[in-house]
């Protein structure tokens, strides 16, 4: 999944003084070592020396275009007035910057050099650098003359039948249908083993289901997961995906890859879909968060019409690779213009797994939110993650998508759509109740995930039916339009309240609190907690249900 032929490793080491010294930095005697972790030829060329340096290059490309593997060039070097030219380097490194001081730069050294091989004289190495600077000159005299200067990104040519987003696209609908006829002739052929390889006798077993899932139309969402990637490589849209264990999927709901039981060959059903060119590549990845996220960010960039995504293995997980999503995810258009459209599937749930297997962390995105800089969601249905997944590729323009994705969900026996809500359905950002009456409602309830699962069986428990149970599906941009709309058909309802499971101080609730701005709204929850979730199955089960009778207490029907 990660192969590109050798990369070269070029370090341009400047022995930076005023931050640390090299022997507090690191453990190895060059910062070039971890090169040998992957047996990488290094080579140490001292900065002084031009020609040198110039060789190395030559050999380390070289090296790297025959032997398609990593090169490391170190160049020994220093910075004249230490971290940022304008610090006082003699605080930290006394001895070395009055070595430096005294010692001359690399042009003097080399014309010293060339002068004494008599290549040049004195007169004309003055030339030589008079024509330079005044190259120089001339240059800045014709900037300052830009009013507004143009930056051209690197993958201009890639991304230039694309545009930018404006605020308007960001609350439109986008058609995301599929023809039904199509859809039925995809999930049949992707849910068929060839019956000449001997598979698992379970494997065998669940793709007999998934066919009859089809014959049904009564979809479940690791089969409308699987559409959704399949209807776009139709369409001519390439799908990559990696992550740990993302080929069975850590809840083993995927199955993307099958494993022949006498051989362990391998078999991709996404692969064999009939007049379908483009390609299905799904890996299990190695356990580093950031640079897997960090290699899929990039991919994302240079593939703008294929679907990246990286999945978690847990939602929390996505904190080894908080680096990437703070300095380029949530912010590269707003620093670089630079557009991205990378899937992160984020499993997030509370289902008494302890603090770790919880939360994914939905409260550090929102707050990384503004200016449609991406989306934020969570779905509570299939067809809802077949649109969602599907809108990606279907606009003008790219954004990151960040999904909350669901455990016990993926099992649930209601968490099911209809095949028609897939092919002729599309992205809902907020679902409404159609279970009770307007008129008769007392308290909406808005929520988001699987708690919407749990209370709706306890609204049928207790026959509640003067509570209506609303659906936030998207968080990111806020679907200020649809909850106006929901409001407004309940404006008789006494109560307006806000229900998730992770406690008051993480989740939405400080970002749903912030843009319910013309409704006052109250919180049903976890009580504040500096961990996610506790660690005891049954204090969870005691917290959980605290949550789910909370929200009934406001409802006046008496079963």
């Amino acid at each position: 999944a990660y192969k590109t032929g050798g990369a070269i490793h070029i370090v341009i080491n400047n022995q930076i003084g005023f931050t640390t010294n090299y022997l507090d930095a690191r453990s190895s005697t060059y910062c070039t070592d971890v090169g040998k972790v992957t047996l990488s030829p290094i080579f140490h060329v001292n900065g002084d020396d031009p020609e040198a340096v110039v060789y190395t290059i030559k050999l380390a490309l070289e090296f790297r275009q025959k032997y398609k593997k990593d090169v490391f060039v170190d160049l020994l070097c220093y910075r004249k007035y230490g971290h940022n030219e304008g610090d006082e380097p003699r605080f930290t490194q006394p001895l070395l910057y009055k070595a430096i001081a005294k010692h001359k730069n690399p042009r003097e050294i080399y014309l010293e050099n060339l002068i004494s091989l008599e290549v040049l004289n004195k007169e004309a190495a003055k030339q030589m650098e008079k024509k330079f600077n005044d190259m120089l000159q001339d240059r800045l005299t014709e900037a300052k003359q830009i009013e507004k200067a143009v930056i051209t990104p690197f993958l201009a040519e890639t991304w230039k039948d694309l545009r930018e987003s404006t605020d308007a696209d960001m609350q439109l609908s986008v058609d995301t249908s599929y023809d039904k006829k199509k859809l039925i002739e995809v999930g049949k052929s992707i849910s068929t083993l060839p019956s000449d390889m001997n598979f698992f006798k379970k494997s065998e077993k669940l793709f007999n289901e998934r066919l009859k899932m089809i014959e049904s139309e009564v979809i479940d969402w690791g089969m409308a997961e699987l559409l959704a990637y399949s209807t776009l490589l139709t369409e001519g849209f390439p799908v990559r995906m990696t992550g740990q264990d993302v080929e069975r999927g850590t809840f083993s709901h995927r199955h993307a890859v099958l494993k022949v039981e006498d051989s362990e060959e391998e078999y991709i059903p996404l692969n064999h879909i009939p007049d379908t060119k483009e390609k299905f590549e799904i890996y299990n990845s190695l356990l580093s968060e950031y640079a897997v996220l960090g290699f899929e960010y990039g991919y994302a960039m240079a593939t703008p019409y294929g679907l990246t995504i990286w999945e978690a293995q847990f939602g929390d997980f996505n904190n080894g690779a908080q680096i990437i999503i703070d300095q380029f995810l949530s912010s590269a258009e707003d620093k670089w213009k630079s557009q991205n459209g990378l899937v992160m599937l984020l499993p997030h749930g509370y289902e008494g797994q302890g603090a770790e297997h919880s939360s994914a962390r939905l409260e550090r995105f929102l707050t990384l939110c503004g200016d449609y800089n991406m989306q934020v969601a969570n779905c509570t249905t299939p067809a809802n993650y077949f649109h969602i997944l599907r809108r990606q590729l279907k606009r003008e323009f790219r954004k990151p998508l960040v999904m909350m994705t669901p455990k016990s969900l993926l099992r649930h026996a209601k968490c099911v759509s209809t095949l028609d809500e897939l092919a002729t359905g599309k992205f809902q950002e907020v679902i409404d109740d159609v279970e009770v009456k307007a008129q008769e409602v007392n308290t909406i309830a808005f929520c988001s995930g699987k708690i919407y699962y749990e209370l709706i069986e306890k609204r049928e428990e207790l026959g509640a039916n003067d509570v209506a149970i609303v659906r936030m599906e998207q968080f990111y941009p806020f679907p200020q339009k649809q909850v106006d709309a929901i409001l407004e058909k309940y404006k008789q309802a006494k109560n307006t309240l806000w229900v998730q499971e992770e406690p008051e101080n993480m989740g939405a609730w400080s970002f749903i609190l912030r843009n319910f701005k013309s409704k006052v709204i109250k919180l049903i929850s976890r009580r504040e907690s500096a961990s996610p979730a506790a660690g005891s199955s049954k204090v969870f089960a005691k917290r959980q249900a605290a949550v789910i009778n909370g929200v009934f207490e406001y409802s006046e029907v008496k079963k």
